[in-house]
């Protein structure tokens, strides 16, 4: 064989390696690429909580100054604070029960501004983001099923039987399938927060918020309704809960928030934030609630 036809037969393998090569590479960044582009469509359907620069005033009083925060899909927040530290005006915000003054506030891909929310918008806000109030806000003339079957019957348009159906398998789901037929003056304290629980989740959110749920309940039933919320993280709901229990945002929270003066002072696991915290004032209020 001639040595030109040798360097050829080379010169022709090298060229087909290459262009294999160049073959390969393209596939991987044509991978990479679509990977991206599922990864982003995928990102597009995740339910996320987000404020960016917050601010509520009631007058001249500041009670939010700048709250940046984000909570993600299936995560538990706990926020702490002393009283009239901003906690419950931040829930109201972001569940478009209270207008702010400048800032925004995303929740999924829906996106509030300052001022006033148009009404169909905040209810597109409450379909996604329920709320549990601290004295419970149950219909007194109505039964415990019924609370909890009448936002699927007027909102979602639900017919009585399945709006029915499903509030017994929500009260089931809270440990209450027995207490369907009670009216809230028959229920204790904390058969009625569950009831509340059921009836926000009858909406079927992808979070909930909890407005200091157990302040007015006794230890014992303190715990039942800690472990429906325990129960509610387990099963991947979205939760931001604003409690002084600190032993529930120690064992059951992803991320603490310690709101002080309508500011967040410290942020981060439970472990750090509760255990070594870095303020003075965060650990004189850390003082005070475990004393």
């Amino acid at each position: 064989m001639k040595l030109g036809s040798t360097e050829d037969i080379l010169f022709q393998e090298l060229k087909g390696r290459e262009s294999q090569r160049r073959r390969s590479r393209d596939f991987v960044l044509g991978l990479g690429k679509t990977l991206a582009v599922l990864e982003a469509r995928e990102n597009q359907g995740m339910f996320e909580i987000e404020t960016r620069g917050l601010v509520k005033r009631f007058g001249t009083r500041v009670v939010l100054d700048g709250i940046d925060l984000h909570v993600d899909q299936g995560e538990t927040l706990a926020i702490l604070g002393p009283s009239g530290s901003g906690k419950s005006t931040l829930l109201r915000c972001l569940n478009a029960l209270t207008p702010f003054d400048a800032g925004r506030v995303r929740v999924g891909e829906i996106v509030l501004g300052a001022g006033k929310v148009p009404r169909d918008l905040a209810i597109q806000v409450r379909r996604q983001l329920g709320m549990v109030f601290q004295d419970f806000a149950l219909f007194p003339h109505l039964r415990a099923v019924d609370n909890v079957a009448l936002g699927p019957r007027l909102v979602l348009g639900l017919t009585h039987a399945q709006a029915r159906e499903r509030a017994l398998q929500l009260l089931s789901r809270v440990g209450l399938a027995h207490r369907a037929d009670a009216f809230p003056s028959q229920l204790s304290g904390g058969e009625k927060q569950r009831v509340a629980i059921a009836r926000a989740l009858a909406m079927e959110p992808k979070g909930l918020l909890c407005d200091e749920i157990t302040s007015a309940l006794d230890p014992e039933l303190k715990w039942e309704v800690l472990e429906v919320l325990a129960d509610l993280k387990r099963e991947g709901l979205t939760l931001i809960v604003v409690t002084h229990e600190v032993g529930f945002a120690r064992r059951v929270a992803d991320r603490v928030c310690i709101l002080t003066e309508g500011r967040i002072l410290e942020h981060g696991p439970p472990a750090e934030v509760l255990e070594h915290p870095k303020t003075l004032r965060v650990q004189q209020f850390l003082a005070r609630v475990l004393s």
